[in-house]
């Protein structure tokens, strides 16, 4: 009866694919599994290091209820946020691209968030950069999901020990797709703890291609965060594979979930092609309503 709303935030389902994977994949004797995200309260991956960025900054002292919090964000972080937000008492100011998905906005105004927009072409670079200005002028504080040690910390303590838990420590392949690649960080140092055999495979976007959540950022704008020692591949996909394989996970196994997610299962299929006894763990980051609007579904 004592149970909050944040108690809920993680130990998400593993599942294991069935029909997509296909007859070549059971004949290598591969598994792979699907760790649902979007089974979180806000709906996504991000709600681990969106509540441990406000609760560990709380705990320094570093913000208290009636701050104004300001982040960039391409959405999912912004919907995590803003619910956080509103739980802990903050003022939640969002800036994001005008091109992402409307399911987005409406989110983060459900949850009483402000949203700043800025032209398409700008991208999440402007976004970032408007971010900075916002702060420098004093008008909130910002957590910073690209250099704030908290967002890869979520998952070294949370994701990654429950994939662990729940593989009984027979995952050999982890693929992630990369966007503030807090997920992909926070569970390549678990793993390579645990076993460094694992094999930490990244996803990111072909050139050209706009998959919500992936990002291939300039060296500029690499996050902070990032360490390339914890990622032992890159893996490249294009923009028709992923929606391909996010029609494909709600036809073929009943899993409504996001391009990102498309995306890093293209990826892990293909790496499944590449081996054989093989357990490979894929995160689908969020669901996919929020994605309607794009056209990705059919009407």
């Amino acid at each position: 009866m004592n149970r909050m709303l944040e108690d809920f935030v993680g130990n998400t389902p593993l599942v294991r694919l069935k029909r997509l994977p296909g007859a070549d994949n059971e004949r290598r004797g591969n598994v792979i599994l699907a760790k649902l995200e979007g089974n979180n309260p806000a709906g996504s991956v991000k709600d681990r290091p969106a509540l441990s960025m406000i609760l560990r900054a709380e705990a320094r002292g570093e913000i208290s209820p009636g701050d104004t919090l300001i982040e960039a964000t391409s959405g999912n972080t912004g919907i995590a946020l803003a619910m956080a937000a509103t739980m802990r008492g903050y003022r939640m100011v969002l800036i994001m691209p005008e091109h992402l998905s409307v399911e987005r906005r409406q989110t983060m105004r459900a949850f009483g968030a402000e949203i700043v927009l800025v032209p398409q072409k700008g991208g999440m670079e402007m976004a970032r950069d408007v971010a900075d200005k916002m702060v420098a002028e004093g008008k909130g504080i910002m957590l910073d999901q690209f250099a704030n040690p908290d967002n890869p910390l979520a998952h070294y303590e949370g994701t990654g020990p429950e994939i662990w838990r729940d593989t009984e420590g027979k995952i050999t392949h982890f693929v992630s797709s990369m966007g503030t690649t807090g997920t992909i960080m926070g569970c390549s140092r678990f793993f390579k703890e645990k076993n460094p055999k694992i094999e930490i495979v990244g996803c990111q976007p072909e050139e050209g291609a706009q998959i919500p959540g992936i990002r291939k950022w300039p060296e500029a704008y690499l996050p902070k965060i990032y360490d390339r020692r914890g990622v032992d591949r890159l893996e490249y996909v294009s923009q028709a594979d992923a929606e391909e394989t996010t029609r494909r996970l709600a036809r073929e196994e009943g899993l409504f979930a996001g391009i990102s997610s498309g995306g890093a299962m293209a990826v892990a299929l293909r790496v499944a092609g590449q081996v054989r006894n093989a357990v490979i763990v894929t995160i689908v980051c969020d669901r996919g309503d929020r994605y309607l609007s794009t056209g990705v579904f059919p009407a």
